[in-house]
């Protein structure tokens, strides 16, 4: 009995762990499960947002920035902070603007700030570099006027109103008034065909002006006749390749896929032979007796139509073959054994199985079709240009890099919504089924 005891008083009281190391231990354990996924990824991560989501940021922020005005002028925005916008400016801002107009000329930064000035107001360009290349300004007595000394303020006005008299107007002042911060909405409101007017409200461009609101009504049409044409011919061509044994399919997609190995200027260029006046296409047609004469079929937006379509095409019947091959055989026989017409038992049975993949696939080729800039600008006329092609405009021709990044923003944008509106109908058709 005592030698019981003694074993007894040396074994543990519970070797059994706590509902609480337990939970503690679940979570470590967690813990470094996150971690070692986290290292994992990281360089995944870092590449994506060095390469996709950093240049986006960029584009957002330009499309909001506005520094040649703030930057350049800053004097002159001081001395106007106080404006009515209305009464002629005080005399203190004309000596502001000889002052940083000076300064400009100095390190060169007249040029941006005469331009950017110019796409508000037509002609200051002009007005800003022929007054920075007369700075100095001096008297009548050829003494140089100081901008620093308050007093002279008065005769340095008379000097630059009488070297340009367009300064003694309040379009030019107002202009810097309203553009006095670095960031303004300025080019995402041009780009929606309107602007600010003398005391900041948002009103309607000039008609002249109002080109793109029209732009991107035809973006969004032509991406979606381009989509439909797509889904219209995929559709048919991705079921039939559902129904082969995997074999011939696999070897008729490689012909699906010949595209993707294909560079599309090669394609544009293949369909400009083809569809040209004295092309196959015309040749074809006038043999055959269909035509007399030979049709137009480039450079309008017949051609793109064709080009966008053939170029687009693997991107719709890729999601749709995928799903079609996921569906069984025998839904749409069990169907039509049941007395269903083949024609309904496909439309109402086979058909909605099928949503996922149209769905797809009419985001994808939409979304492509929208950025287009290629096919139109080679195949199409003028009244066929897409955003992408005015994007390009202002990038490599006016080196207006805010414009471009506001309409690139804007087609941005519209692309997260229709994503959105795809995610949510998406969700709606999973809880269904």
């Amino acid at each position: 009995m005592p030698i019981a005891t003694e074993v007894d008083a040396k074994k543990p009281a519970s070797a059994d762990p706590t509902p609480q190391q337990l939970k503690r231990d679940l979570r470590l354990a967690e813990t470094r499960k996150r971690l070692g996924a986290l290292i994992l990824i990281a360089p995944l991560a870092i590449f994506l947002m060095m390469t996709f989501v950093a240049p986006i940021v960029m584009l957002l922020v330009r499309a909001v920035e506005n520094p040649e005005i703030a930057s350049t002028l800053p004097k002159t925005v001081a001395a106007l902070a106080k404006w009515d916008r209305k009464s002629p400016p005080p005399d203190q801002a004309y000596a502001a603007m000889a002052a940083d107009l000076l300064k400009a000329k100095q390190d060169s930064t007249a040029g941006p700030l005469a331009r950017r000035i110019n796409t508000e107001l037509s002609g200051a360009r002009s007005l800003v570099m022929g007054t920075a290349r007369a700075l100095p300004l001096h008297d009548a007595d050829g003494k140089e006027l100081q901008p620093s000394q308050p007093s002279q303020a008065a005769r340095i006005k008379e000097a630059m109103i009488a070297l340009n008299p367009q300064w003694a107007e309040l379009d030019s002042w107002q202009v810097i008034a309203r553009n006095g911060s670095i960031y303004s909405p300025y080019y995402l409101l041009a780009s929606l065909d309107l602007k600010q007017n003398a005391f900041g409200d948002i009103i309607q461009s000039d008609p002249e002006a109002s080109i793109y609101r029209s732009i991107f009504g035809r973006t969004l049409w032509m991406s979606a006749m381009v989509t439909l044409f797509t889904l219209l011919l995929a559709y048919p061509l991705a079921y039939w390749l559902s129904t082969m044994s995997e074999r011939r399919a696999n070897l008729l997609m490689i012909l699906v896929l010949i595209p993707f190995w294909t560079s599309i200027l090669v394609r544009v260029a293949a369909w400009i032979v083809l569809l040209q006046s004295e092309g196959l296409v015309n040749s074809a047609l006038m043999l055959s007796g269909l035509t007399q004469a030979p049709l137009e079929l480039v450079f309008n937006r017949v051609g793109v139509y064709i080009s966008m379509t053939h170029i687009l095409l693997p991107f719709m019947i890729l999601p749709l073959y995928s799903v079609m091959k996921s569906v069984p055989p025998t839904y749409l026989k069990a169907a039509i054994s049941l007395g269903s017409h083949p024609f309904a038992a496909f439309w109402r049975v086979y058909v909605p199985q099928t949503y996922p993949g149209i769905g797809a696939g009419v985001l994808l080729v939409f979304i492509m079709a929208g950025g287009y800039y290629i096919t139109p600008a080679l195949l199409g006329g003028p009244n066929e240009q897409m955003v992408s092609y005015f994007i390009a405009y202002f990038i490599n021709t006016t080196i207006n890099w805010g414009m471009a990044c506001a309409l690139g923003g804007l087609l941005l944008t519209g692309t997260l919504i229709l994503y959105g509106v795809y995610r949510r109908f998406a969700k709606i058709d999973v809880g269904i089924a």
